[in-house]
């Protein structure tokens, strides 16, 4: 191996221009969630979207994730144009808010946010297969780099808490709409990567990830771990807003989750735990997050819960990500990626009808679901640690 003397100039500009882009593209990817998560809801009862219909207009995205995200990964991969396709999709995304800003029928607003998850949803899947593979190539650490887009979820949810002392609920659509549109364009600054050598071995690993128990044990306990989330990310802002809490405040809670994921995301490079470790900490400390918010407590307790998000979430990217990237040939990253987001789909949209029906009857009580699926998906992933541990690359290799 060379040393690092005799690597030229532009080998080592290359990743540090890399780094950079891909940090802004998330960071701008993020930023329209952070707006989006906590108020896309709010702006739907503005506009008088009763809880029910809330329910299952937000169970559009998780749909999309198991249906249309799976070919539209597929597709990129297959024709070698993750960057194209990241770019396509969020000037298409763009279009598609805007249009979305337009509507206040239920019926018309399910049908035109359901056209334009089909092309949202599968943008963090393929940035994150664009990410990885940069990864490899460069030698780079994941979480460093996911971190910008923690980062500009809460400085988003905040400047959105505080424009509602200034801007109607009815208008939040548009900062959504504005913040899309500045993705689109970052969008174009992605760097190409060079193209993977595809052998018959690499094509033939893709069909076969779903077969593997070892990719599948992952998929799942990553669908059950995020989806535990369903609920707090639907209907969070609606109790606290039912609670008395101004807008700001419900910022402030949301970043205080964010930051305590960017602290995590900045130190990850130094965690020396297996990856399926990871993913049980994190299972574990979903069960408390949410156990505990179901008991409806004060705002300086449910200050310091918020905090577990940097362990329930992020920990749970972290060891994933960790996973995928030792056990799913690059090759095949894209593809990978659309299964797991696909499966998170089918997990996130039960969850989120049924959320619905669950908090317009028990109200936090929807948190003891949440906390149940936690713990189902670290019991999967404790099943399977051992091969998790021991058998790098066996989920698109047969194992």
């Amino acid at each position: 191996m060379s040393s690092e003397s005799q690597i030229p100039i532009a080998a080592k500009v290359a990743p540090r221009r890399f780094a950079r882009s891909l940090a802004a593209f998330y960071a701008t990817t993020f930023g329209m969630t952070g707006v989006h998560l906590p108020f896309f809801t709010v702006w739907l009862k503005a506009i008088g979207i009763d809880a029910a219909w809330i329910g299952i207009i937000t169970a559009a995205p998780p749909v999309t994730r198991f249906t249309v995200l799976p070919l539209v990964t597929a597709a990129a991969e297959r024709r070698q144009m993750l960057r194209g396709a990241i770019i396509a999709t969020g000037f298409a995304t763009a279009l598609g808010f805007a249009v979305i800003g337009t509507q206040h029928q239920p019926l018309v607003l399910l049908a035109v946010y359901a056209l334009t998850c089909c092309v949202w949803t599968p943008m963090v899947p393929l940035t994150d297969a664009y990410a990885l593979r940069g990864v490899r190539q460069f030698g780079l650490s994941y979480g460093p780099l996911r971190l910008w887009g923690s980062a500009a979820f809460a400085v988003c949810a905040l400047i959105s808490g505080f424009l509602l002392r200034y801007v109607a609920e009815v208008d939040l659509i548009w900062i959504i709409t504005a913040v899309t549109v500045l993705g689109a364009l970052v969008g174009l600054t992605l760097r190409p990567l060079g193209r993977p050598v595809a052998t018959v071995a690499h094509v033939a690993g893709a069909p076969r990830l779903l077969r593997n128990p070892t990719f599948l044990a992952i998929i799942v306990s990553s669908a059950l771990i995020q989806g535990s989330h369903g609920a707090y990310y639907i209907f969070a802002s609606i109790a606290w807003q039912q609670a008395g809490f101004s807008g700001l405040t419900i910022a402030v809670l949301w970043v205080l989750g964010v930051i305590a994921e960017i602290v995590l995301f900045a130190a990850s490079p130094r965690f020396t735990l297996p990856s399926a470790v990871l993913v049980m900490i994190a299972a574990a400390s979903a069960v408390a997050r949410w156990a505990i918010t179901a008991q409806d407590p004060p705002l300086a307790v449910l200050a310091v819960v918020q905090l577990g998000h940097g362990l329930s979430f992020g920990l749970t990217q972290v060891g994933i990500m960790g996973l995928m990237v030792h056990h799913v040939p690059v090759h095949v990253m894209a593809r990978a990626q659309g299964y797991l987001t696909a499966c998170g789909g089918i997990v996130a949209s039960t969850t989120a009808i049924v959320s619905g029906m669950v908090y317009a009857r028990f109200g936090l009580g929807v948190y003891d679901m949440m906390a149940a699926m936690a713990a189902t998906g670290g019991f999967v992933m404790w099943l399977a640690r051992k091969r998790l541990t021991h058998h790098p690359q066996s989920a698109a290799s047969g194992g």
